[in-house]
C-alpha cells in the first residue's frame, strides 16, 4: 500500500503564505502605526514651539504632562487591558489615537491660520484655551498609543507566537527593527514636507494620514484577530500557569516555593474582592477611589513579579543624557557641531540598533535568554566608558569651578543678561544662540576629541542597549501571567517614564555645558546601577535553574537506580 507524502509547497505559495500570515500582517499593522506615531511625536514639538515664539515652554509642559499622566495612570490602562476583549481594546485605542490625533491636527491649521485674529481676541485667552487644547488632546492621543503598545506588542504577539520562545524572540526583533526604521525615515519625511511646505501643510498631511492609516490598521487588525483563534479566548489560571511552565523554565524558586506558588496573580485577588462584594452597591466614593486601589494594585503586583529587578533596570537606563534627544542635540551644537553631522551621527546610531537587534537573536539561540541580558548589558557598560573618558579628554568643557545651577539661579532672579554665546545649553536648545555671530554663537575648539569619545560610546552602546532592552521585553512576556500582562507592563511604563522625568529635571538644574560632564557620570552611574539589578536577577535565576536542573537528575539517579531492602 503506497503511503500518501505531503507536497511541498512552491517558492510562490511559501511567499504568498507569508504575506498573509497574521506574523506579517501584525508587522504591516506595527509599522504603520509607528509611522504615524513618529510623525506625530516629532511634528507636535515643532508645532508648540512655533505657535509659542520659539520658545520651549508650550514643549517641556507638553513633555510633562505626558510623562506625569503615564506615570500615573499607566497601572489603570494595563488594568483596562487585561480586563477587556483583545479585539475591543485594540479597536478603542487604535480609534481613540488616531481620532485625537486627527483632531488635534485640524486645531492647529485653526491656530496656524487665523493665529492674527485669535491673538486679538479676549487679550489672546482664546489662544490660551487652544494651547491647552492641543496639549489636552495630544497627551489622550499618547494614553491610547500606550494602550495600543501594550496589546499589540506585550501580548498579541505573545499569542501570535505559540509558545515558541525562538519566534517569540524573533518577532519581538523584527518589531524593534521596524521602529529604528520608522524613527528615522518618518520625521524626515514630515520635516520636508514642513520644509518646503508649511506648518499648516505638514498639520494636514499628518491628519490625512492617520485617517487613512487608521482604516488600514483597522482591517489588519481583524484579520490578525481572525487567522488567530487563541486571540479570542483569555487563558484561565490553569493554563497560564502551564504555559508559564512551558515558556519559562528558568522561573525563581526561592523560599522553597513552586512556580506556580511563587506567581502572585494579586490583580485576580483584587477582581474577586471585588467580585464577592458585588452584592452591595459601590457609591461615589468607591468609584473614585477605584482608580487608586488599581494604581495600589498594580505597583504592588509589579514588585511581587519574580522579573522585578529586571524590570527596574530597564527603567534605570532611561536616566540617562547619553542619547540622541533635544539634550545631547543642543549640548553637539554648542561643541561645534552642525546640522550635517548630527544626522549622519544619528543614522550610524540607528544603523548600530539594528546591528543589536539583530544580534539579540543570534546571541539567544546560543547563550539562552536570560545571559543575552547579561552579555549585552556588560557590552553596553564597556562602550560607555568611552563617555566618561571624553568628560576628562582634551577639548572637554568640564568645569567644575563654574556652578551648575548658575544658568538656573539668573533666570529664577529674573536678570535679563544672558549668559555668553555658546555658554548655555538652554539657549542652543531653544535657538536663542542662533542670532548671534556665527564667530561667537561657535567658538572653535581646541580639540575635537572629547565630543568624539562622546559620540563615538554614545553609538556603540545602542548594539547593547537595545539587545538589553529585548531581553527585558521578553522575560517579562513570557514570565507573567495573561491575566496581568497589561497592568505589569502599564507599570513598566510609568517607571520608564518616571525616570526619563527624573532626566530632564537633571538637565534643567545643570543645563550648562560645563556640568554635562558631571551630568554624564551621573548617568553611567544609573545605567551601572540598572545592570546591577539585572546581574542579581540573572545570578539567582540561572542558579534557582541549575538546582532545579541538579534536583531532576538526581531524582532520575534514584529512580534507575535498584530498590534497598527496607529495614524494621
Amino acid at each position: 500500500m503506497e503511503t500518501s507524502t505531503p507536497k511541498k509547497k512552491t517558492c510562490c505559495e511559501s511567499i504568498r503564505d507569508f504575506f498573509t500570515s497574521a506574523k506579517f500582517l501584525i508587522y504591516m499593522g506595527h509599522a504603520l502605526s509607528t509611522w504615524g506615531d513618529r510623525m506625530w511625536n516629532f511634528a507636535v514639538a515643532v508645532f508648540l514651539v512655533e505657535l509659542y515664539g520659539n520658545s520651549l515652554l508650550l514643549t517641556a509642559v507638553y513633555g510633562l504632562v505626558v510623562a506625569g499622566s503615564v506615570l500615573l495612570l499607566g497601572a489603570n490602562i494595563g488594568n483596562w487591558v487585561d480586563r477587556n476583549p483583545r479585539l475591543k481594546v485594540a479597536q478603542t485605542s487604535l480609534l481613540v489615537q488616531n481620532s485625537c490625533v486627527i483632531l488635534c491636527g485640524v486645531l492647529l491649521m485653526l491656530v496656524f491660520h487665523f493665529k492674527g485674529q485669535l491673538v486679538e481676541l479676549y487679550d489672546g485667552w482664546i489662544l490660551t484655551t487652544c494651547y491647552i487644547l492641543v496639549i489636552t488632546i495630544a497627551n489622550i492621543a499618547n494614553l491610547a498609543s500606550t494602550a495600543t503598545s501594550i496589546t499589540i506588542q506585550r501580548d498579541w504577539v505573545v499569542v501570535v507566537a505559540g509558545q515558541d520562545s525562538s519566534r517569540l524572540a524573533d518577532m519581538n526583533a523584527t518589531v524593534r527593527i521596524i521602529d529604528q526604521l520608522t524613527n528615522i525615515l518618518a520625521p524626515m519625511l514630515v520635516g520636508q514636507i514642513m520644509a518646503f511646505g508649511s506648518h499648516f501643510i505638514g498639520c494636514g498631511f499628518i491628519s490625512g494620514w492617520n485617517l487613512c492609516s487608521m482604516c488600514f490598521e483597522y482591517a489588519l487588525l481583524w484579520k490578525v484577530y481572525q487567522k488567530t483563534p487563541a486571540l479570542a479566548v483569555k487563558a484561565g489560571q490553569k493554563e497560564q500557569q502551564q504555559e508559564l511552565k512551558q515558556l519559562s523554565p528558568q522561573r525563581d524558586c526561592e523560599n522553597n516555593q513552586s512556580p506556580e506558588d511563587s506567581s502572585q496573580p494579586l490583580m485576580n485577588e483584587v477582581s474577586v474582592t471585588n467580585a464577592s462584594d458585588s452584592p452591595k452597591q459601590p457609591g461615589c466614593c468607591d468609584q473614585v477611589s477605584k482608580p487608586l486601589h488599581t494604581f495600589k494594585a498594580g505597583w504592588v503586583a509589579y514588585y511581587n513579579q519574580n522579573i522585578f529587578f529586571a524590570g527596574m533596570s530597564l527603567a534605570f537606563l532611561y536616566m540617562t543624557v547619553l542619547g540622541f534627544d533635544c539634550i545631547t542635540t543642543g549640548y553637539a551644537y554648542t561643541q561645534g557641531l552642525n546640522g550635517s553631522i548630527l544626522s549622519l551621527l544619528m543614522g550610524a546610531s540607528a544603523i548600530s540598533g539594528i546591528c543589536g537587534t539583530v544580534a539579540f537573536t543570534w546571541v539567544r539561540k546560543k547563550c539562552g535568554l536570560i545571559r543575552t541580558g547579561f552579555i549585552s548589558g556588560t557590552a553596553q557598560l564597556c562602550c560607555l566608558m568611552l563617555c566618561v573618558v571624553s568628560v576628562f579628554a582634551p577639548g572637554s568643557p568640564f568645569d567644575l569651578s563654574v556652578s551648575p545651577f548658575q544658568d538656573l539661579y539668573t533666570h529664577l532672579m529674573g536678570e535679563q543678561t544672558l549668559p555668553e554665546a555658546g555658554h548655555s545649553l538652554t539657549d542652543a536648545l531653544s535657538g536663542n544662540a542662533t542670532t548671534a555671530p556665527p564667530a561667537q554663537e561657535l567658538p572653535p575648539l581646541q580639540s575635537y576629541m572629547s565630543v568624539s569619545l562622546l559620540f563615538a560610546g554614545v553609538i556603540a552602546a545602542r548594539v547593547g542597549l537595545w539587545s538589553f532592552d529585548l531581553t527585558v521585553t521578553q522575560l517579562i512576556q513570557e514570565n507573567v501571567m495573561e491575566s496581568e500582562r497589561g497592568v505589569i507592563n502599564g507599570v513598566q511604563n510609568s517607571m520608564n517614564y518616571l525616570l526619563d522625568l527624573l532626566h530632564f529635571i537633571m538637565v534643567i538644574l545643570a543645563p550648562n555645558p560645563e556640568a554635562f560632564g558631571l551630568l554624564v557620570i551621573i548617568s553611567v552611574s544609573f545605567v551601572a546601577m540598572g545592570h546591577i539589578m539585572y546581574f542579581r536577577f540573572a545570578f539567582k535565576s540561572l542558579g534557582s535553574r541549575l538546582f532545579l536542573c541538579c534536583s531532576a537528575e538526581q531524582k532520575v539517579e534514584m529512580d534507575d537506580s535498584p530498590s534497598l531492602p527496607t529495614t524494621v
